[in-house]
């Protein structure tokens, strides 16, 4: 190869270091779950203080919400929504191994996985395009679920938050639906 191709083509590896920095930012994302956990678990056994650190995650305080009495005591609703913030985490967790381990595969280097036992049964067709739409599903996924405590936790909010988040939730689906179709218009062309 002469030089500058050389050079161009190496420069995927300045991609490395953003997807060293997602496991960190993975990292995170399973502390945080273990301490969600560790609160609800607290608060299950009747500890006030878990049960006061999980009303401030779960009970919307700030603009566009309206403000309840805190509880002193878990209820359904405040464990459905914790278990949904922790469903999220998962969520959230999923998107980024997709990330990781589909960008570094596709735009990096080759993991050479094809022999391992635990080798992601969707990396063996990976490419830009089914990573978009895996992408797509996920972010659907994770919006589902705000909206699902949202809705849970509905006397907290206003109508046009609720309006809003709605309308953002639709936005995604419809952007998802075109990438899809985008996806598959030029896979049949291709053919």
């Amino acid at each position: 190869m002469r030089p500058l191709p050389r050079l161009i083509f190496m420069s995927r590896w300045l991609q490395l270091p953003l997807y060293l920095g997602l496991i960190l930012a993975q990292c995170v994302y399973v502390f945080h779950f273990w301490v969600e956990l560790v609160h609800l678990i607290e608060a299950a056994f009747g500890n006030t203080e878990a049960v006061a650190l999980i009303a401030q995650t779960v009970l919307p305080t700030g603009p566009g919400q309206v403000a309840m009495a805190v509880p002193t005591k878990l209820s359904e609703t405040t464990i459905m929504l914790v278990v949904l913030g922790l469903i999220d985490v998962v969520m959230i967790s999923n998107l980024l191994i997709m990330v990781i381990v589909g960008g570094y595969e596709t735009f990096v280097s080759r993991m050479h996985l094809e022999q391992h036992p635990d080798q992601p049964e969707w990396l063996s067709h990976v490419n830009a395009s089914v990573l978009k739409v895996k992408l797509a599903t996920a972010i659907i996924g994770i919006s589902s679920i705000h909206l699902l405590k949202t809705f849970i936790n509905a006397a907290h909010y206003d109508v046009k938050t609720l309006v809003a988040q709605t309308g953002i939730h639709t936005v995604f689906l419809i952007s998802a639906m075109a990438i899809a179709m985008c996806d598959r218009l030029l896979a049949v062309e291709k053919h």
